[in-house]
């Protein structure tokens, strides 16, 4: 990959010398833009060895805040605030409506992407509407597993009863990419989900997650517990750190969950994490064999681990939102603040 166009100092020097407001506007587009360098250079991480993937992500992060912060300083110099009349409302009907914005849990995923993709992990994603091999049974959960009520599925009327669902997780898009893709995989898969939960604060049946894969040669858990307080610290600060207890998922095993030092008490105790310093935030663990040879993975020769949580989970522990149905309830008062 050229890192050519990932010149932080061209960049910055090219900002430097703009002179207008406009001229800072065509610069944040070719830099940060949707077909800007920094996308360009995140679509081509993907094509790379998974060794140099880390090293580029990270350049990649560089640059963009780098550049960031180039263009509010210059911004600020070339229209300082106060320093000039406010500008001419032209908006139609003299309404002054606002500019809207991604809702904040788009704003959260996109942030777990830009944390994953820099450790040298894809994006994947996959359909919303799923069968019953992909949602359930690949992933070790037979006709009768208890494990499925766990579930709460909600059925779609198509085709034999039961067989048609809306997606309880975002595990189906882990056997779709290891059914087209052979190992070595590094990848992540947010998106949508649903389950027939009775909402309260913290539950709703439309929900997001995020989920992790990996599968290579030699991988262990302790590469899992890795992964997951890097993670941790990239998106939470360096003084929030994870721990793993056991647990239990038909998918994996071992498995673990996974939970964080308390954000709102740094650990000491609180109501919010019931006094024990600790938040649970998902879980995780190896992949199981079985899921291996469903889908045609040598588990002799390969291994890998599998993570996810919820992605409302994020922003409720980061900004103390709840309950849960706040993401959806199209509050404009609530949007506005994030």
């Amino acid at each position: 990959m050229d890192l050519s166009e990932l010149d932080l100092g061209a960049a910055q020097a090219a900002i430097a010398a703009a002179d207008t407001v406009d001229e800072l506007a065509d610069l944040r587009k070719r830099f940060l833009g949707k077909k800007g360098a920094v996308n360009r250079a995140k679509e081509s991480i993907k094509t790379l060895d998974p060794a140099e993937r880390p090293k580029v992500g990270q350049a990649v992060n560089a640059f963009t805040t780098g550049v960031t912060e180039a263009l509010e300083g210059r911004e600020a110099e070339i229209a300082p605030p106060g320093s000039a009349e406010p500008p001419l409302d032209l908006t139609l009907g003299s309404h002054g409506r606002r500019r809207g914005h991604l809702h904040l849990v788009t704003q959260c995923q996109r942030e777990l992407e830009d944390v994953f993709v820099s450790l040298g992990y894809r994006v994947a994603e996959g359909p919303e509407v799923e069968d019953d091999w992909h949602n359930f049974e690949a992933l070790n959960f037979p006709v009768g597993h208890p494990a499925r009520a766990m579930q709460d599925t909600l059925y779609v009327d198509l085709g034999e009863p039961e067989q048609v669902m809306l997606r309880t997780h975002t595990s189906p898009v882990q056997i779709r990419l290891m059914e087209t893709q052979p190992p070595p995989i590094y990848s992540v898969m947010p998106g949508r989900t649903y389950r027939n939960e009775t909402v309260d604060a913290r539950h709703s049946a439309v929900f997001h997650q995020i989920e992790g894969l990996a599968v290579d040669r030699g991988l262990t858990f302790g590469d899992l517990a890795g992964t997951l307080e890097t993670f941790t610290s990239a998106y939470f600060g360096k003084k929030v750190t994870s721990r793993l207890l056991p647990s239990y998922f038909p998918f994996t095993e071992p498995s673990a969950e996974f939970a964080i030092t308390c954000v709102f008490c740094d650990a000491a105790g609180c109501r919010v994490c019931s006094y024990t310093g600790w938040i649970e935030l998902g879980g995780c663990g190896m992949v199981d064999p079985n899921v291996f040879l469903a889908v045609g993975i040598d588990p002799e020769e390969y291994t890998g681990f599998a993570f996810g949580f919820g992605l409302e989970r994020m922003p409720m522990l980061r900004y103390g939102v709840e309950p849960i149905k706040t993401f959806f309830d199209n509050d404009s008062r609530f949007l506005s603040r994030y």
